[in-house]
């Protein structure tokens, strides 16, 4: 028996092998509100909890081939969070309290009382919620907490958007479009989209960086050619989109290719066909593309360099990763993972960076992004004769921010050391903006504990309302 009134949104199933039993419960509760299902015995409430899933069994402790508690032993294998009540007489109580000890979850004796076990109902009701807005709450937090995703470094509330957004794409097929500066990790964050979608993890990841090649290797390259389709053909050769068959093909610097090629290309995620250059024969493929840019493709439409039929059919997902300037709170961890990276392999010991280093390489703003900052750390690790890096191992343009701070201090008649924590009281400020002034969001953000943050807001003078206005 199944009625569909669901006004809570819970399912409970009652089994009991009376007929009166199981009528008289069923329509109170479904009078109550909630969605009711009826089993005579263990037996079927078993089979039919293979297709419906039931929030609450409440269920007889005698009843003939199964018992109630042996049919609580095979549901909680089956169904681990279903609530079970039992239901028993008198003299069955303390055999209701062992099976409680087994993970019955409460019991109710006979003759059966409508307000008690609608209370008990409503207790079991209240602690699930409870339980699932726990659960979520800490999966948010743990998602505002993220370090790192794969292998993309960055705690910003901007790459956490994008953590997150990957997530929501994972389980498709869609195709995405990277946008960002060179640099900022738009091939990183194509591995994650790939790696994050359990039916592609372990299928082909095929990249090809289209700026590198001329309009003809690059059809050839993506296509393949056959033998004699040009001078240097000597042999029929395979095409990047065949290789990626069943999985991903990475495209970066997707604004290079030709009219002639882009047309080629829409042919692919439209109909998931092409020919390779020099044959009639039709090749069918079933490919995910990530596309890479970081040109603005509407200036490129635009001046009729970029078709806006690919143009949309590329932009289904569009994913935007910030520079390294916009994002400077995640220097240090990036510094600390590179330092990691690059001492794996090497005998010498280096530690970290000096707070000077750190704050020269905070107040740069890195139009190289992410790709200058390892070379700058690779750089000062292969120099440094020391287990922490100091600014002597910087390249010269990095040791001209030093002395920048050095001369505003001397302009403006500002100490060193103050013109030194200006870059600092500058990210703080961004942190709290990030967040809405909200201590404990930003604190998050920066890496720090709220104390440490209320410390440096103090010593920067920014805990009066007016500071927001600075």
């Amino acid at each position: 028996m199944f009625n569909h009134i669901n006004h809570n949104g819970s399912h409970i199933l009652v089994v009991d092998d009376e007929p009166m039993v199981r009528r008289s419960l069923s329509e109170m509760l479904t009078l109550s509100g909630y969605t009711v299902s009826a089993a005579s015995n263990g037996k079927e409430a078993l089979k039919l909890l293979k297709d419906y899933s039931a929030d609450i069994v409440i269920t007889d402790m005698k009843m003939p081939e199964m018992d109630g508690v042996k049919l609580l032993k095979e549901l909680k294998e089956i169904s681990p969070d279903t609530a079970v009540i039992l239901i028993t007489g008198y003299g069955s109580i303390e055999d209701a309290v062992d099976a409680i000890k087994q993970g019955a979850d409460d019991y109710i004796t006979k003759p059966i009382v409508d307000s008690e076990i609608k209370m008990v109902i409503e207790k079991l009701i209240k602690q699930r919620r409870l339980l699932e807005e726990n659960i979520s709450l800490k999966e948010q937090l743990s998602i505002s907490q993220r370090n790192v995703f794969f292998n993309i470094v960055g705690k910003d509330q901007k790459m956490q958007k994008i953590y997150t957004l990957i997530e929501a794409i994972a389980k498709t097929r869609a195709t995405v479009l990277i946008h960002g500066e060179s640099g900022t990790g738009k091939r990183l964050i194509a591995h994650a989209i790939h790696k994050h979608n359990e039916q592609e993890r372990g299928k082909p990841f095929v990249e090809v960086s289209c700026g590198a090649l001329s309009e003809t290797l690059l059809e050839s390259e993506l296509f393949g050619h056959v033998k004699g389709a040009y001078t240097g053909a000597i042999k029929d050769r395979m095409g990047r989109f065949e290789l990626a068959n069943g999985g991903t093909i990475f495209l970066d610097e997707i604004d290079a290719f030709s009219t002639a090629l882009q047309v080629k290309l829409l042919r692919v995620l439209q109909e998931g066909e092409f020919e390779r250059v020099g044959d009639t024969h039709t090749v069918k493929v079933d490919v995910r593309v990530i596309a890479a840019t970081n040109q603005k493709l509407e200036d490129l439409i635009a001046h009729g360099k970029f078709r806006k039929d690919l143009y949309y059919r590329l932009n289904i997902i569009s994913i935007e990763v910030p520079p390294l300037r916009e994002r400077k709170g995640d220097i240090p961890l990036l510094a600390e993972d590179f330092i990691k990276k690059h001492t794996s392999h090497i005998t010498k010991k280096v530690d970290g960076l000096s707070n000077e280093a750190l704050t020269i390489l905070m107040n740069y703003d890195w139009p190289g992004n992410i790709r200058e900052l390892e070379n700058v750390i690779e750089r000062a690790i292969i120099l440094t004769k020391d287990p922490v890096i100091n600014p002597e191992y910087f390249p010269e343009f990095l040791k001209e921010v030093k002395q920048g701070a050095a001369a505003l201090a001397v302009d403006n008649n500002v100490k060193l050391k103050e013109a030194l924590a200006l870059p600092e009281k500058d990210l703080i400020i961004r942190a709290l903006d990030a967040a809405s002034w909200n201590r404990n969001e930003a604190a998050l953000a920066l890496g720090i504990n709220r104390t440490t943050l209320y410390k440096k807001m103090r010593r920067f003078g920014l805990l009066t309302t007016d500071a927001r206005k600075n």
